[in-house]
C-alpha cells in the first residue's frame, strides 16, 4: 500500500443550494470558466472529536483521498485548512478506519468541476439532499492571501447570481447527519 500527500493548505470556500444547476452552467459557460469535469464521488465522513476526516472514493478511479480539514461554520466565504493523502489502496485503509473509527454518514454526490481564474467552481447533486454551488479558492494562509480570496468569491457570487439567503454553514455531511 502506497500513501501519498497530496496536498496541504489553506482556502476559502462557499456553499450555497442552488434551485436549478442549469442557470450555473450557463452562466458559466458565459463567463468563460473553463470546464474540468464531472465525477460520481462517494464520501464517508467518520467521527472525530475535532475537524472532520473522510474517505473520498470516485467512480473510476482505482485511488482515493483521505481528507481532515477544520473550517470555520458560518453562512459566507469561509477559511478552511486542509490536509490531503492520495492512497493506492483505498479498500484497506477504508477496512482499517470502519473498524477503529464510527462511521457518520456516507454523501453520494455528482460533481461537475468548472475553473473561473484561480478559483474552483463545483456544481453538485448530492443524494438525498438536492444541488449545490461551491466556490473554492487556494491561498497561501497568509491574511493578504485570505483577503484576496474572500473578494475573488464574493465578487463571483455577485456575477454568478448567488444570493446571501442561499449560502449554507456546513458540510453536506452536516446536512445529512446532524449532531
Amino acid at each position: 500500500m502506497q500513501i501519498t500527500e497530496k496536498s496541504e493548505g489553506s482556502l476559502v470556500e462557499v456553499k450555497a443550494r442552488a434551485d436549478s444547476l442549469d442557470s450555473f452552467r450557463k452562466k458559466l459557460e458565459a463567463i468563460e470558466a473553463s470546464r474540468v469535469g464531472t465525477f460520481r464521488q462517494t464520501d464517508t465522513y467518520f467521527r472525530v472529536p475535532e475537524g472532520r476526516l473522510k474517505l473520498r472514493e470516485t467512480e473510476g478511479e482505482e485511488k482515493a483521498e483521505l481528507i481532515y480539514y477544520e473550517r470555520e461554520e458560518v453562512p459566507r466565504p469561509k477559511g478552511s485548512r486542509v490536509f490531503i493523502l492520495e492512497l493506492e489502496k483505498p479498500e484497506f485503509v477504508g477496512t482499517f478506519l470502519r473498524a477503529v473509527l464510527e462511521k457518520k454518514v456516507v454523501v453520494e454526490k455528482k460533481r461537475e468541476v468548472f475553473r473561473h481564474g484561480e478559483t474552483q467552481v463545483h456544481l453538485d447533486t448530492v443524494k438525498k439532499l438536492g444541488t449545490f454551488i461551491e466556490l473554492e479558492q487556494k491561498t497561501d494562509g497568509s491574511p493578504e492571501s485570505e483577503r484576496e480570496a474572500h473578494k475573488a468569491l464574493e465578487d463571483l457570487m455577485r456575477l454568478l447570481g448567488i444570493r446571501p439567503e442561499d449560502l449554507v454553514k456546513g458540510s453536506y455531511s452536516d446536512i445529512l447527519h446532524p449532531s
